[in-house]
């Protein structure tokens, strides 16, 4: 599963990432920087493939991380009136950079998502039976998530990428309006489904040195298990806010609020926890990176 690339432990590494200005893209630079990991921002546009050769010439990097993209703002639900802005960067964007890093011989880590699958009758909700890897996407409520599977579908045709199928993402930074636990505490009102999650900052530094190992194809990159949303509201209430109240409401109600429908599955992780056997399951995860460090109620 490792490809050939450019990258070898005689050359030092010399990351060139895209995504500055998003959460994880700025995140990796903060890691490389404590790691004493040479890294550069690219500063061309995604869907202008000679912008981005002449990145990759000025860099001349050992590997290419792709942390740019369309989530949408506030939420997805902006891809549904934005289609075309939408294709250029998720689509276009992200084909040219894996084409262009493949004529390149670079391994490229793409932080994809894993909003491509919902709970269905092989994968019930509460079953503990995941997604796989190699399972043909089955959510396209959300134009986001739709383009993401075509995408997805896409690039296994090309051995250089590196495709991290990331979920609800979660960081120990509680200011954060993206992270998926400040999001849900400022909702008035959530819904309560179990989902697989991605705790950066564990996940993170696991995909440098999945870089490191030239590891490619598809993953889903989460902690292992599934977690509700009650218990990650549970967890802030009694680590962090001991006032703090919610409401639940349905999924049909929810609907009548949003534009797009959202995605709710579990990944199966035991792909990546094979790799990396030291992964925390997503409650210890929780607790570790997320809740212990930002604790504070009285003990």
């Amino acid at each position: 599963m490792g490809f050939h690339a450019n990258g070898s432990s005689e050359k030092p590494f010399k990351f060139l990432i895209y995504g500055r200005t998003g959460w994880i893209g700025g995140l990796l630079g903060k890691l490389c920087e404590s790691r004493g990991i040479d890294f550069v921002y690219g500063s061309g546009r995604l869907e202008n493939r000679s912008s981005l050769e002449a990145d990759i010439a000025d860099v001349n990097p050992t590997h290419v991380f792709n942390a740019a993209g369309v989530t949408g703002r506030p939420n997805v639900d902006w891809c549904e009136s934005h289609k075309v802005e939408t294709i250029r960067t998720n689509v276009i964007g992200t084909l040219t950079l894996a084409d262009l890093c493949r004529e390149k011989g670079l391994v490229l880590i793409n932080y994809a998502t894993g909003c491509i699958f919902e709970y269905d009758s092989e994968h019930l909700l509460g079953s503990g039976i995941g997604f796989k890897e190699e399972d043909t996407p089955n959510f396209i409520g959300s134009f986001y998530s739709k383009t993401k599977a075509m995408v997805e579908d896409l690039l296994k045709n090309y051995e250089n990428v590196c495709t991290l199928r990331v979920r609800m993402p979660i960081s120990s930074d509680l200011s954060n309006p993206r992270n998926f636990i400040t999001k849900i505490t400022r909702y008035e009102k959530v819904v309560n489904i179990p989902n697989s999650m991605t705790i950066l900052d564990e996940l993170l530094p696991i995909s440098i040195e999945m870089a490191k190992r030239n590891l490619t194809g598809i993953w889903n990159f989460t902690n292992p298990g599934v977690v509700s949303h009650n218990e990650i509201l549970e967890m802030y209430r009694d680590y962090i806010d001991p006032n703090f109240t919610w409401k639940n409401f349905t999924l049909e109600e929810q609907a009548k609020v949003i534009v797009a429908p959202r995605s709710n599955n579990e990944l199966d992780a035991s792909k990546l926890k094979g790799e990396f056997p030291e992964l925390l399951s997503i409650q210890e995860s929780l607790i570790k990176y997320v809740f212990e460090p930002n604790k504070k109620t009285p003990a």
